[in-house]
Order: C-alpha cells, then sequence, then structure tokens
C-alpha cells in the first residue's frame, strides 16, 4: 500500500518549477539539514472525506515527513459548505484540524458565518493559531499579523492576508457593533493601498526578525470582482514575498508573478473541497531553487476509499460523521402546519400528489423566501421553486427535514436592483405558468398578479436564456410592502448566487446589479437559523393556508384583474 501510494503521489504532481532534489543535498549556508515540505490546504468547505479527504491529506503529511520537515497550514473557508460545519457550527471541522495536526491557518471569508461570538469560539477550540495582517477590530489588529517557524536555526515567516471582501461575503451586522457601526475591518479602502500597506508592513517585520524565507498564507483570489485585493495586485505592490500561498476563488492556478521590484513571487493555489493538496519546497542546498506544485485527486471516489488508505485520521472522521447523523436527527423546531410542495388535494392520472411549488405560492415556499428576506436583511426575498425540494411536516422537525428542503448548497446574496429589473424578473418567473418552471420564484416582500389569459412577452436562446420582453405583459398589480412597486426606484433583493449572479434558470433581470452581500451562507444555514433563531424554533399558523397568504395570484381574465382592487 505504501508503495502504491508514492507511485500515486508522483504521478498526480503537478508544478510550477522543477521538483524535489533527488539525493539530500548537504547544508550549506541555509543550515537546513534536510528539505522544509509546506503542504497547505485552502476552501476545504467542510469535505472532510471527499477527494483526498483528511486520511488521504494524513498520508500525503506522513510520507513527506519521512525525508523532510513538514508543515501543514490552511488558506481559510475551512468550516463551512457541508452539513458537518453547518450543523456543529464549525467544531467538528476544528476537531479534524487539531487532530490532523495544522500549524497555522487564517481566517477565510466564510470562517465568519456563525457569527463573530462563534468565531473566537472556534478559534479558542483550535490548537494552531489564526493570523491576519489586516483583520481589526476599532483599527487595532485581531491576530498576529505573522508567525515563525524555525528549522535547524533557519526561520520562515507565515504572513496571513484575508479578503477585504469578507464584510459582503459574510453577514455584514456581524462586523457591526449594537448601533450598526462596523467595528471589524479588513483594511478594504477602494485602492487597495492599505492592504498593500499591511502586508508589506509584515512582510518586513518578519524579515526584521530574521525570517530567511516569507511565505504568505492568503484568501484573495484571482476574481476581477476582488480587485484591487486580488493576489496580483498584492504581489505587485509588495516585495520580499518568495511563495504566496492563495486561496477564496477555488482555482488550482500555479504561477510566478512579479513582485513591485521585478523579482519572482511564486503563487499557488489548491481548489477547492480537497480535490487539492498544495506543497511548497524550501530546499536544504541554497543554491536550489524554492518549488511549489500541487498533487490533485478529481475522482468521484475519495482515494482513501478507492485504494483502502488507513491512518490516524481515519477514526476521527469516521467519528465526525457518526456524530453528523445523531445531529441530523435532533429535533430543532415544531411546526403546528404541514408545510407542502405538492397540491394537498389534486392527484394526477396515477394517483400520486402533484407538485406545485414551480407553478404556484406554497406555504413552504413563503417561508423560504420569509428565511432568504430575513437573512439578508432586504426589503424582497426570491427563492426558485425548483430550489424547494421536499415538503416538511406538522410536529417536531428535525435538522435533516430542514436541510433536505435546499440541498443543493447555493448561498446568499443580496443585490440592489431597480423596480424595472423586478418587473423583468417576475415576468420571466411565470412566462411557463400555468406549467412547470424550476424558476418560478416564491416571493417575500411583495405580491403580484398575473394574466394566464395573455400569453408570456419573454423571448429566450437556444439555452432557455431570457433574452427579452416584447408585448403586453403578464404581471400586474405588484407592491412591494404593501405600497405600488416603483420601476425608477431601487430595491434590495435577497436570493441565491444560482439567481442573482449565474443567470440560474435562465435569468438576465439581475444582470448588472450592485452586489450588496455575496455567497454570505449557504442555503440550508439561511433557513434553519430563520427557523430557530428568527422563528424562536415554532413555525405558527402564520403559514397555516396551503397555498400560501395570496402572495401571487392568477388571473384568468381582465375583468378578474378589475375585480381584484
Amino acid at each position: 500500500m505504501k508503495k502504491l501510494l508514492a507511485i500515486l503521489l508522483s504521478s498526480l504532481m503537478v508544478v510550477s518549477v522543477p521538483v524535489w532534489a533527488e539525493e539530500e543535498a548537504p547544508a550549506e549556508a541555509s543550515g537546513l539539514t534536510k528539505d522544509v515540505c509546506i503542504l497547505y490546504t485552502s476552501d476545504v468547505h467542510c469535505g472532510v472525506d471527499q477527494h483526498f479527504g483528511y486520511v488521504g491529506l494524513k498520508a500525503v503529511y506522513d510520507t513527506m515527513a519521512k525525508d523532510n520537515y513538514v508543515l501543514l497550514v490552511d488558506d481559510g473557508d475551512s468550516i463551512q459548505g457541508e452539513p458537518l460545519g453547518t450543523v456543529t457550527r464549525g467544531e467538528a471541522d476544528i476537531k479534524l484540524m487539531n487532530e490532523i495536526g495544522y500549524d497555522v491557518a487564517i481566517p477565510g471569508n466564510h470562517e465568519f458565518d456563525y457569527g463573530m461570538d462563534r468565531f473566537f469560539e472556534l478559534t479558542e477550540m483550535a490548537e494552531f493559531p489564526y493570523i491576519s495582517c489586516n483583520f481589526t477590530k476599532e483599527d487595532e489588529l485581531v491576530f498576529d499579523p505573522y508567525v515563525i517557524k524555525e528549522f535547524d536555526g533557519v526561520k520562515i515567516a507565515f504572513v496571513g492576508v484575508t479578503t477585504p471582501k469578507t464584510l459582503v461575503t459574510s453577514t455584514p451586522s456581524y462586523f457591526q457593533d449594537e448601533e450598526g457601526n462596523f467595528i471589524y475591518g479588513f483594511m478594504q479602502d477602494d485602492t487597495g493601498q492599505a492592504l498593500y500597506d499591511a502586508v508589506q508592513k509584515a512582510v518586513d517585520d518578519a524579515r526584521g526578525e530574521g525570517a530567511e524565507y516569507v511565505i504568505v498564507m492568503a484568501h484573495l483570489g484571482n476574481e476581477a470582482e476582488c480587485i484591487p485585493w486580488t493576489y496580483a495586485d498584492v504581489i505587485e505592490n509588495t516585495n520580499g514575498i518568495d511563495v504566496f500561498l492563495d486561496g477564496h476563488s477555488h482555482d488550482t492556478d500555479q504561477l510566478v508573478v512579479k513582485n513591485k521590484d521585478g523579482e519572482d513571487v511564486i503563487r499557488s493555489a489548491c481548489g477547492t473541497k480537497l480535490a487539492g493538496i498544495g506543497w511548497v519546497n524550501i530546499p536544504a542546498d541554497p543554491a536550489e531553487a524554492i518549488t511549489s506544485g500541487l498533487y490533485s485527486w478529481n475522482n468521484d471516489v475519495s482515494l482513501p476509499d478507492l485504494i483502502g488508505v488507513e491512518n490516524d485520521m481515519t477514526a476521527a472522521v469516521e467519528e465526525a460523521t457518526a456524530e453528523l447523523d445523531e445531529k441530523l436527527a435532533e429535533v430543532v423546531a415544531t411546526s403546528a402546519v404541514e408545510l407542502y410542495i405538492h397540491d394537498p388535494e389534486a392527484v394526477d392520472g396515477e394517483g400520486q400528489p402533484i407538485r406545485i411549488v414551480r407553478s404556484a405560492e406554497t406555504n413552504l415556499g413563503d417561508l423560504c423566501a420569509d428565511a432568504f428576506r430575513d437573512q439578508g436583511q432586504a426589503d424582497i426575498g426570491f427563492v426558485n421553486g425548483g430550489g424547494v425540494r421536499v415538503p416538511i411536516p406538522a410536529g417536531d422537525i428535525t435538522v435533516d427535514d430542514v436541510m433536505k428542503v435546499h440541498p443543493f448548497g447555493n448561498e446568499l446574496c443580496v443585490v440592489e436592483v431597480t423596480g424595472q429589473q423586478i418587473l423583468d424578473a417576475l415576468e420571466w418567473s411565470v412566462h411557463a405558468a400555468p406549467g412547470e418552471f424550476g424558476g418560478f420564484l416564491q416571493v417575500s416582500g411583495l405580491t403580484f398578479t398575473y394574466r394566464t389569459d395573455i400569453e408570456s412577452p419573454c423571448s429566450q436562446n437556444e439555452n432557455s436564456i431570457m433574452t427579452g420582453i416584447d408585448g403586453e405583459r403578464r404581471v400586474q398589480e405588484v407592491l412591494v410592502g404593501g405600497e405600488p412597486l416603483d420601476p425608477e426606484k431601487t430595491y434590495t433583493v435577497a436570493g441565491t448566487n444560482y439567481l442573482l449572479k449565474a443567470n440560474g434558470d435562465g435569468y438576465t433581470a439581475f444582470d448588472g446589479a450592485t452586489l450588496l452581500q455575496d455567497s454570505v451562507k449557504i442555503d440550508n444555514q439561511v433557513l434553519i437559523d430563520y427557523v430557530t433563531e428568527t422563528l424562536g424554533g415554532i413555525i405558527s399558523d402564520e403559514y397555516a393556508e396551503p397555498y400560501g397568504e395570496g402572495r401571487i395570484v392568477a388571473l384568468e381574465e381582465a375583468e378578474e384583474a378589475v375585480e381584484a382592487e
């Protein structure tokens, strides 16, 4: 098995520059007696048993440790993204990180998804330090900006950097005081200079303490919306960094980027869900170059399951998943009513319930939309009917019951749009009615009627993406908060990244919208938090009507529209 693992590792390596020396280099000026191998993970998102899994990561660690000094570090977003994180509020993931022996970690934007108090509880549980040179409270650093690890008298500094986008990619209120003032920050000035200065200071201070090598651990990414805080922005505006380990954008790029002095800096990223394990090799021979690369495992079956790897982490992961099963069975709420996705009365020709959540309002649709509006603190909440998967029975409700409603792991976003964009979105929502459409919107914060006797004016391309609206509209009488919708006014809308950012279900009405909150928390956590916290664990008679509160009303004739007034 050990031989097989060694073969697998050698075949999976992707490098940016030439890799490991075949023979141990003699200690010269550096003082190292053997190479230092830095293994790093990023954006694990609770994927503890996926791809390599923590069992596979431990196997790689143990293999590298035979001939090298080894350090294991994490670039953030470890504790959110799967039920394991949601139901334990990150604790299970921290325990596994302790068990495997992480040396250093940084907070990504999703480390804050369970609230600031919980974040600090989790950092106290961690048996490794969190670092960040730009995470502040009332303008004072919360953590040390860097740590130094030493081997054979050689000091290696790790500098932590957290994306300034965190304020809008986790719940903004978590970073505010009771009066709504932001007391936490990430040096998010629009020019990027505050962040560059913070990184440069940490690098210079670490060098001043005798660090021979400086490794930046960053959660910045490469997305255009993150400019001026991407990895490239930081590297190009600083010097003194040897290697830049990056996360956030889930890419696996292995690059060399010029710093502000024109010197090469290795930038390495390792993807998400432990599909990749990044590595950096600092050679004992100072005449040899630092190298970096990536081990990849993109198979549907995890490495431990496929080849039967077992080690110290096997029992820990199995225990965590067993505890998850227990947590999923825990009762977290009670419903006074049954919550529907099917018609409570009608059946099809085979006697099966008829699904209506994709063509009409239901009480569960109302609940889900209310959850998004509440958790996003928005004027309006939208949830596509295709994302509401199972009903919730009356009586005791388990965590599993709630999580099965939204199984896809889409994330809460909030955008600012015009009333006209909302009108266009609603028109697309009902374009297939009375037939089913996965993008049929369950709504909160607004009401509207629509005419079924009018043919939909929406056009679409071959990919079922809306391309325009031309003709008499079906949607009528739209009210927001009880007031007529103003096409010229702006409103805030909470929904999923799938719907609001990615043209999910063919929606183009939100194109160009101002993004206020980005991928704040996963959809099932939105629903759990609303039910357990906002509703206090009790779904009341407010949601008693199976067909909802009358937020969406289908009208067959114009006369009915007049009578409805």
